[in-house]
């Protein structure tokens, strides 16, 4: 058995903070780190590189919204009739001199809240043939069907930025602004946000479109397995027809259920407390991955259970991947050392 893990922000994004790795006990993903071979690449984010590893081409967006259809949307729901964008709920506030947006890793939403939103905003463009779908809380969609097609950045790309120079661009570009600042306007008035702001939550004062595309005519899977709670990679599988299930909560289950071939387990846990720069939170996830994940896994390969471990991380600096394979484990010389010393290279 092969494994690819892919872990977003396994290193602190801020390198002039290197003090975060201090008193930092990761021993299991040390032992990985040492007997690794190591390759750096360009920064690419979590969705293109899915994308790119399935055999999906870029269209004018990666086409997220198509794709993620398939594991949030219904029976009846065929992605592949319309062109789809993701239009996320979003809270947006002003930070010195701009205004930043936080995605829904840091606000409640319910169904209900989600229904009455998106229902103002269906009645408000029915002339323009949009429909807004909330098929999750936190995942709206926009079926498109007159409206000119549009470019946007990642949601990922934006979360705890400055959007300003993250809208829509492209040759529609004012359109689809145009809908932005719209919706801003409607939800701010809505009296469920006002509720919300007395209560002391954020308000859900805007939708970040991104993501848009056709669903695409083939997606090829090179897993006999996907392990994850992403459901842009559980949609891949799922369109890929690959055996699929949610992330257990540790690794030993890989070693007692997994059949042969290339797996891949998707370990995003540390990717929010990084774009939030929780610093508190990034170190204690790292600690419970080495625990839970990296542990039990050191365990396997040296048993024999796994024959190749692909590890690879991406943030804004570059994308890095780690491979060791059982016949590194022999390579003595090298040792352990600090996560800090990987981090800088």
């Amino acid at each position: 058995m092969n494994l690819h893990l892919l872990v977003p922000a396994l290193f602190w994004p801020d390198a002039s903070l290197p003090e975060i790795y201090h008193d930092l006990p990761l021993p299991a993903l040390e032992n990985f780190l040492a007997k690794c071979s190591r390759t750096d690449d360009e920064p690419e984010r979590l969705e293109p590189r899915l994308c790119r590893v399935f055999g999906v081409a870029k269209q004018l967006d990666w086409p997220v919204a198509p794709i993620t259809l398939l594991g949030d949307g219904k029976a009846h729901i065929n992605p592949a009739d319309d062109y789809w964008i993701r239009a996320d709920p979003v809270h947006l506030h002003i930070e010195r001199d701009q205004i930043v947006l936080a995605d829904s890793r840091v606000f409640p939403i319910s169904p209900d809240e989600a229904d009455q939103l998106t229902s103002l905003l269906n009645r408000h463009f029915s002339a323009s043939e949009m429909a807004f779908l909330p098929l999750r809380p936190d995942r709206w969609y926009l079926r498109v069907i007159k409206t000119p097609l549009g470019q946007t950045h990642l949601l990922s790309d934006v979360v705890n930025r400055g959007i300003n120079e993250r809208l829509p661009f492209g040759a529609n570009n004012t359109i689809w602004r145009g809908f932005f600042n719209e919706i801003q306007m409607l939800l701010h008035e809505h009296p469920l946000n006002q509720s919300r702001e007395a209560r002391g939550e954020p308000a859900i004062n805007g939708a970040w479109f991104w993501g848009g595309g056709i669903m695409p005519e083939s997606v090829e899977s090179p897993y006999a397995h996907v392990w994850s709670n992403d459901v842009l990679a559980l949609s891949l599988a799922v369109a890929s027809k690959t055996n699929h299930a949610p992330l257990p909560l540790n690794a030993t289950i890989l070693g007692t259920s997994a059949t042969s071939g290339k797996h891949l387990v998707v370990l995003d846990a540390l990717q929010g407390t990084a774009q939030y720069r929780d610093a508190y939170g990034w170190r204690e996830s790292l600690k419970a991955l080495d625990r839970d994940w990296f542990g039990p896994l050191w365990g396997m390969f040296r048993q024999g259970q796994v024959d190749q471990v692909t590890l690879t991380t991406l943030d804004d600096k570059g994308t890095t991947n780690f491979v060791v394979r059982r016949s590194d484990l022999g390579k003595f010389w090298r040792r352990p050392k600090p996560i800090l010393s990987h981090a800088l290279k």
